[in-house]
């Protein structure tokens, strides 16, 4: 069977819908994969696009392209790396499960060698764990530095309403929203 008779899914994700956050990490992963997808000669059935962690299992568009492979309508993935797919055990098995099975023939990605050989099969789910190590590590750290921030005196999240985060300031009183608040309490 050769590329032009394999059929693919483009799978992009980003963390968080926050316009501020990430904002060109879905139309860069789109353009790379699409010139992947061109020079590879790869038919293209439809592209997913999330704005979700993979932290936890349960992410929609992921569970919507997986079910779609099930039924047989593509057999391989285009994604920029493993951890868009997973960053968590449940996910990262059933992508390893449906290599197994031949549900997923196939998956590329501009960032990561794989195939579905023994030794491809051998890397997938170490890619997971760094993943899934990676995205708890960080999960870690920032508990860690609100610790801090409080053992120092420090508000460890964002300003409450009526006060805003003042470069070199800290915390300060929002020059209207404090009044507001004020009048409100």
């Amino acid at each position: 069977m050769n590329n032009q008779t394999k059929k693919f899914f483009i799978y992009t994700r980003k963390s968080t819908d926050d316009k501020d956050r990430q904002v060109r990490s879905i139309a860069d992963q789109l353009s790379e994969l699409k010139e992947l997808a061109l020079k590879e000669q790869l038919e293209v059935v439809d592209v997913f696009i999330e704005k979700q962690t993979a932290k936890i299992p349960g992410r929609p568009v992921f569970n919507e392209m997986i079910a779609r492979m099930e039924a047989g309508e593509a057999t391989g993935i285009l994604a920029w790396h493993p951890d868009r797919l997973a960053r968590n055990s449940v996910d990262g098995g059933k992508i390893i499960y449906f290599v197994d099975t031949g549900v997923i023939s196939e998956m590329k990605f501009p960032t990561f060698w794989f195939d579905p050989t023994p030794q491809g099969k051998f890397m997938l789910p170490i890619a997971f764990s760094q993943s899934k190590y990676y995205v708890d590590n960080l999960s870690e750290n920032i508990k860690r530095g609100h610790r801090n921030k409080v053992k120092d005196g420090i508000w460890p999240q964002m300003s409450p309403i009526g006060y805003v985060n003042e470069k070199g300031k800290g915390i300060v009183p929002h020059p209207e929203l404090s009044i507001l608040v004020k009048k409100t309490f």
